[in-house]
């Protein structure tokens, strides 16, 4: 027998304040949860990630209001979004910039879990969730930089179909897929706003369980002293002050580059509509997608160049099992970190390497320059992390 109104209200009152109390249980713990008191600076780059996360999410619901994933009515939207919209180029001017300070973060936020190892037992799973995150910002990116429907935006979708097209046996069939028809149009954007729209909801359920992890396993720190003899300090005040701190200063280079230098992130070439019939002289992608962009130039076939491409990615997902040693005061400390530092610095300038490489479409010595960077890239990676390990094991 169904309850009646009364008391169906009633429950549902209760069962609210019982979820209003538990939010509240929670958001205590999470006050109180306790915390190595030696992080540095570098920890606070995942407050920085989830400010700007929230900051793109606000401003790309707003900016889904006046676009319109049409190929003869895209770039007109946008437009008109920039110039008819109350505030409407402040809105997509913080969407741009907010992309590219996110993937900044996200690449600092990894390099920081190289050198301090944050990935070895038992935070497997931070690292695995952290590097699925940073593949669906990735595509979730791409997909963004195709909606204005520029000359790069088009191009863009053009050459990345082309190299999907490589792939042996089954490329045609996802090329077609990717593309909707022969060329990009307006089926392309149809798979790239949905695409854009659904991951970005995605990535915010990703974000909460790569939190979830991190919560469950204890958070890592600098020091290579075991848990038990660390120092540990509660999340509020000491953490969430250096945090805001944090946000702040990085706030104040978003406004600066948003408002005074815009040119080093927006490509003028995207300020023209899309024109099939114009190929642009330099068709390169946004900086954050360079170094894999170089990767896939300075290899003669496309598909060995889209493997060592994808596989730069790819290898990401191995490093807990490339390098799994344990955090020593004889494996981690002295020799052992400018080591680390060494082979870091080595594998970063190689990717900066790759992404000149691909900038100048590896021509002349760039084309070898490009070359010895992916072989610099992979060799730390494959050679340097399981020898590192070995290192460490004798040391210990």
């Amino acid at each position: 027998m169904a309850a009646t109104p009364a008391r169906h209200t009633e429950q549902a009152e209760k069962e609210a304040h019982s979820f209003l109390q538990q939010a509240g249980a929670y958001a205590r713990h999470y006050a109180r949860l306790p915390l190595p008191a030696d992080l540095n600076w570098w920890w606070t780059i995942g407050a920085m990630l989830v400010a700007v996360l929230v900051l793109m999410l606000l401003s790309g619901l707003t900016l889904t209001l006046g676009y319109t994933p049409d190929a003869s009515l895209a770039f007109g939207s946008v437009e008109a979004i920039e110039r008819r919209m109350p505030s409407g180029w402040l809105l997509r001017a913080m969407h741009m910039t907010g992309a590219s300070f996110f993937m900044a973060a996200l690449y600092v936020h990894l390099l920081r879990g190289l050198y301090y190892r944050t990935y070895l037992p038992p935070r497997r799973g931070v690292w695995l969730s952290g590097c699925g995150l940073l593949v669906l910002v990735m595509v979730t990116a791409f997909a963004g930089y195709v909606l204005p429907w520029g000359q790069m935006s088009y191009w863009g979708a053009d050459v990345a179909a082309k190299a999907v097209g490589a792939v042996p046996f089954v490329g045609q069939g996802l090329e077609q897929v990717f593309l909707g028809g022969e060329s990009p149009g307006t089926p392309t954007l149809h798979r790239m706003f949905t695409l854009h729209f659904l991951l970005a909801f995605v990535i915010i359920g990703l974000v909460m369980a790569h939190v979830a992890v991190v919560h469950a396993k204890g958070s890592s720190s600098p020091s290579v002293q075991p848990a038990t003899r660390r120092k540990y300090l509660p999340f509020y005040p000491y953490f969430t002050t250096r945090d805001i701190l944090a946000v702040l200063v990085m706030a104040l280079g978003f406004v600066a580059v948003m408002c005074f230098w815009p040119g080093l992130i927006t490509e003028p070439a995207n300020y023209r509509p899309a024109n099939p019939l114009h190929t642009p002289a330099d068709i390169e992608p946004e900086w954050y997608f360079l170094p894999f962009y170089g990767m896939l130039q300075v290899v003669p076939s496309k598909f060995w160049g889209l493997l060592v491409s994808g596989g730069a990615v790819a290898v990401l997902f191995a490093v807990p099992w490339l390098d799994n040693g344990q955090r020593t005061a004889n494996g981690n400390g002295g020799l052992a970190r400018i080591a680390d530092a060494g082979a870091l610095f080595a594998c970063v300038g190689a990717a900066v390497t790759a992404a000149a490489a691909g900038l100048h479409h590896a021509q002349g010595g760039w084309l070898l320059a490009g070359q010895a960077a992916c072989l610099v890239y992979y060799l730390y990676f494959l050679a340097f992390l399981p020898l590192r390990t070995r290192f460490a094991e004798k040391n210990a």
